[in-house]
């Protein structure tokens, strides 16, 4: 039985509680409030705070620095305050050093951006209270080669990438994922990124026969290649990552395009209460400010439950399913999200949309 039934009825129990024990509860939100990061930070302490004040619970605002050896620091912070875990961490360099600090003080640490994942074994190596609401490094490149496997499995797919780290090592990834599994691009090739055409790219395609493009690249590369290969007249699937989440700008991209990303949340059926309350206090929905409401959620719901088992909060969160502003959060064995939040998305009428539950 899977962890989040074996608790299900515990949680049922603990429903009368969670309101107390989320009001004693208390949340350290780790983020930068100065320097480059300042906005990104900003967004986590919105949407902790809304949450926070409609769940009753009070927020302990850490600043976070992202300078190697900052990390003790933030951890002496949060155990001097004695919250209940701390979220945010937008910083690697905010976890190294606080970790041991906060497993002695039994405070879960749970991230809503560090993808990094010798992080994680070492956490786990040390029984640090780690936990990622963010995706592994991984989980991008899995997500791609789940939906080429399914989708794509009887066409002629390309595999390009921008000559990036990060587009090389996507697309590398992708290519073997695809050919453990049996199956070989038609056409492999790295581009030249930030042209303003690329005809000679989209001719090279069409010759190699290719219909269906994974893109390791940025949104602006890919809609060169959309419009161009509409003046080719190259009938051209195109797909790219997460770096399609971006301004849609100089070109636009073209209806259709496809891109496998983390979820728009505030358009999901879940988040409209936090999306309401938000707006309400003049505050976007966007970037972090909805996961941050969702995970001061979670820890309120976990200190529920926490109090109701007699367990440690760190405990609480293993195995169990939360309801939260981004929809159901579990947390593995292995502190990592037990579902993958990658979903295939698609261009329509300004923005992305899910296509169903495709490859989701």
């Amino acid at each position: 039985m899977k962890p989040a039934l074996r608790l299900l009825p515990v949680l049922l129990a603990a429903t009368a509680l969670s309101a107390t024990a989320a009001a004693a509860a208390s949340i350290g939100v780790v983020a930068p409030q100065s320097g480059p990061f300042a906005l990104l930070g900003k967004q986590m302490q919105d949407g902790a705070e809304a949450a926070a004040e409609r769940l009753g619970i009070e927020v302990h605002p850490v600043a976070e620095t992202c300078q190697p050896g900052s990390g003790e620091a933030i951890g002496r912070q949060l155990r001097d305050a004695k919250v209940t875990a701390a979220i945010g961490f937008l910083c690697s360099e905010s976890l190294d050093g606080a970790l041991p600090l906060l497993k002695e003080a039994g405070i879960p640490a749970i991230t809503l951006s560090v993808r990094w994942k010798v992080l994680m074994e070492d956490a786990l190596k040390n029984e640090w209270p780690f936990f990622r609401m963010a995706p592994t490094a991984d989980d991008e490149a899995e997500k791609v080669i789940a939906i080429i496997l399914r989708e794509w499995s009887g066409d002629a797919v390309a595999l390009i990438e921008d000559g990036t780290i990060h587009g090389r090592e996507l697309v590398e990834a992708v290519r073997a994922g695809m050919e453990e599994r049996g199956m070989k691009p038609v056409f492999t090739d790295t581009y030249r990124p930030g042209q303003e055409q690329q005809v000679a790219l989209v001719r090279r395609l069409k010759k190699a026969g290719a219909t269906h493009v994974f893109v390791g690249g940025d949104r602006n590369d890919v809609a060169i290649i959309a419009r161009d290969a509409a003046a080719e007249q190259a009938t051209l699937t195109l797909m790219g990552g997460d770096a399609m989440r971006a301004a849609d700008q100089p070109v636009a991209l073209a209806a259709g395009t496809l891109a496998v990303a983390l979820p728009e949340y505030d358009a999901s059926p879940s988040a409209q209460e936090a999306v309401a309350i938000l707006r309400g206090k003049g505050i976007v929905p966007e970037g972090y400010a909805l996961p941050a409401f969702a995970g001061v959620e979670l820890v309120a719901d976990a200190a529920g439950l926490s109090s109701a088992m007699g367990m440690p909060v760190a405990e609480a969160l293993v195995g169990t399913g939360f309801e939260t502003a981004i929809g159901n959060v579990t947390f593995d064995s292995g502190h990592e999200l037990a579902d993958n939040p990658y979903v295939l998305m698609e261009w329509r009428d300004g923005r992305f949309v899910p296509v169903g539950a495709v490859g989701q």
